[in-house]
Formats: C-alpha cells, structure tokens, sequence
C-alpha cells in the first residue's frame, strides 16, 4: 500500500515541478540578450579586469610615471560642455558612466574613449510614398528632432544610433500613414506627428535616443486628384451660390407681396411710385423716350376690354 502510494505522488511531484518551472527556451535567450544590454549610465555589467588586465593597467601606470611629464598630455583630455566621453578600459565600459564636460585623465596604453555629441539633432525625413487607407498614393515628409538621453546606451546597445533613428522615422511615417484616410492626413497632423513622436520615443529609449519633436512637412497629391478636388470644391461653391440666390429671390418676392398689398390699400401710392420710377429714369442720361399716362386712363380701357 505504502509503494502505491508513492507511485501516486510521483506524477504529482512531476507535475508540481512543471507549474513551477522556468520559462521556454526562447524566453531564457531572450532574458539572456537582455542582461548584456546596458539599461543605466553607470555601466553595472561591467565584474572586473582580471588579473592579466590589472597587470596591464599597472604596467601603464608604471609607464606614466617613468615618461613624467611629458606623459601627462597624453593623460589629459578635456570634452566641451555639450559632450560627454565614454571610457573603454580593455574593452570594458569604466564604472561612473559618461565623464564631462570638463577634463579628466585617461591610461592611454589601456583606456580609448568616444565623444558623444548631446545637443539636439535634427533630420528630414525622405518624401515617402503611402497608400492611404481609402487607396489614395499621396507623398509625405517630414522633420525629426532627437537628443541623445543617455551616452552610454546610445555607444553600447547599437552601432550607429542617428542612422538607426532617421530609417525607423522612416519607416513609422509609413506605418502611421498607412492607416489614416486622406482627409485624415490633411486636417489632423498634429495627431499624427504626436503619434509618430510616441511610437518613436519608445522605440528608441533603449538606445539612449529622446524624440523631442516630429512634424509633418508637406502632404504632396497627385495631379489629377488635385484636379478633382478642385473641380468639387468648384461645384460645391456654386451650388451654395444658387441656393442663396434661391433664397435671396424668395425673401425679394415676399417683400414684393407685401408692398403690393400694402399699394392695394392705397390708390395715391400707386401713383407716386409711378412719378418715383420717372424722376429715377431721368435722372440717367440716356436716350430713352417716357411718355406718362394717367392711371385713371388705364384703368379706363382695361374697364372697355371688360
């Protein structure tokens, strides 16, 4: 009974071991990538010279000191306020991060160093040409603007960070656009400049790089829809000129109703606005010939055609 009964925990001990077990494969080489990376300024991965390193280092100590001073300017250097220097020491980033601005002292047998420029940097981006999402080829350009955040990430997790900046720029004006309708394009580029500037400013983060600013430049249409636009926005504007015409029309006969009925009334009316039109004839020099006629007279033969 006691070994059935530890037959039966086995599989459960099995099974305990496969809910508590570590990650895929593919996750443990992912993680592993990962601990290489340098995420800080300070350079932790960095566990020691070694012997032979020490060695090395002493010995260039020992060289200083026996070419004192001439040694001494190749010891020196100096990076300007808007640089920072990274110190490779046998390979190995120093512990501290970047140094600057200002001077500082290097082994030269051992220690190679690399300028990091920290001022912003701005680049166009190529015209590139997007089919929208309503299948309209249009082409856009644009600006960027970055900085370098952290000097050590930029010089150690990538090989060249401005070249790997401007081809993602590139690529996210595409992916962004991509998605977006034409009308959406022309009237909402400030949306679509901060979500190209997120996408970006995450992309980049590991490499030490801060997207500080992206713009749309110019939104560039072919000829031909250019010319059916325009021959829309045309006709759109003469039919709002017909109906307010329309309008404009109805409001005048209304009026013309109402100064009728208000003339009806009045006999007298009708003849002062007759000798109105007269004197507003005469007034121009023409060569028009009036010959006025009482109204009672009219009302006389249209009385005798009765």
């Amino acid at each position: 009974m006691s070994s059935a009964g530890d037959l039966q925990l086995v599989p459960i001990a099995e099974a305990a071991q496969l809910v508590t077990s570590p990650q895929p494969m593919a996750d443990n080489r992912d993680s592993e990538m990962k601990r290489h990376r340098i995420t800080d300024s300070s350079g932790e991965q960095d566990t020691g010279l070694g012997c032979c390193g020490w060695v090395l280092v002493i010995v260039s100590f020992f060289l200083i000191l026996i070419t004192f001073p001439i040694s001494i300017w190749m010891c020196i250097k100096i990076v300007k306020e808007y640089e920072r220097a990274i110190i490779f020491r046998l390979g190995r980033i120093l512990r501290g991060g970047a140094k600057g601005p200002g001077m500082f002292f290097i082994v030269p047998c051992t220690d190679n160093i690399i300028k990091v420029d920290m001022r912003t940097i701005s680049f166009d981006i190529p015209p590139q040409e997007i089919l929208t999402k309503d299948s309209v080829t249009v082409s856009v350009d644009g600006v960027v603007y970055y900085r370098v955040q952290n000097a050590t990430m930029a010089v150690a997790n990538i090989t060249n960070a401005d070249s790997a900046t401007r081809l993602l720029a590139q690529t996210t004006l595409r992916n962004v656009l991509g998605t977006k309708n034409l009308s959406q394009i022309l009237s909402d580029r400030e949306e679509i400049a901060h979500s190209m500037q997120s996408t970006l400013d995450v992309a980049t983060d590991d490499w030490g790089i801060k997207v500080e600013r992206v713009e749309i430049k110019d939104v560039k249409l072919p000829v031909q829809l250019q010319r059916a636009m325009a021959a829309e926005a045309e006709a759109t504007r003469e039919a709002r000129a017909k109906v307010i015409a329309a309008e404009g029309e109805m409001n005048a006969s209304r009026a013309l109703k109402e100064a009728a009925i208000v003339i009806s009334e009045s006999p007298a009316a009708l003849q002062l606005r007759y000798l109105q039109t007269l004197n507003t004839i005469a007034a121009e020099k023409n060569s028009t010939i009036i010959f006025p006629l009482p109204i009672d007279l009219l009302q006389g033969l249209m009385g005798s055609r009765k």
